[in-house]
């Protein structure tokens, strides 16, 4: 995909990466040198944690103390894989 460079140093990101990459209008892009080239990327937002908490499904069922301890004992015991 192309994009042209307007006098301003302005480009347009095309649609296809925007919808790809969930890209929204005021969102900020970081740039980094690569060789001869430029990697783009979103910007890691530092949101709320509720925005935070969002990022993740949402549990289909609530887990008792004694689940989540059996679970973190396997953990423990699996070496952490």
């Amino acid at each position: 995909m192309q994009s042209t460079l307007t006098s301003k140093g302005q480009v347009t990101v095309p649609a296809k990466i925007r919808e790809l990459l969930n890209l929204h209008t005021g969102d900020k892009l970081d740039f980094q040198i690569e060789g001869t080239g430029i990697k783009v990327s979103p910007a890691r937002k530092k949101g709320t944690l509720e925005e935070l908490m969002n990022i993740l499904p949402r549990a289909t069922r609530s887990h008792t103390v004694e689940e989540m301890n059996e679970g973190i004992a396997r953990g423990a015991c699996d070496g952490g894989s």
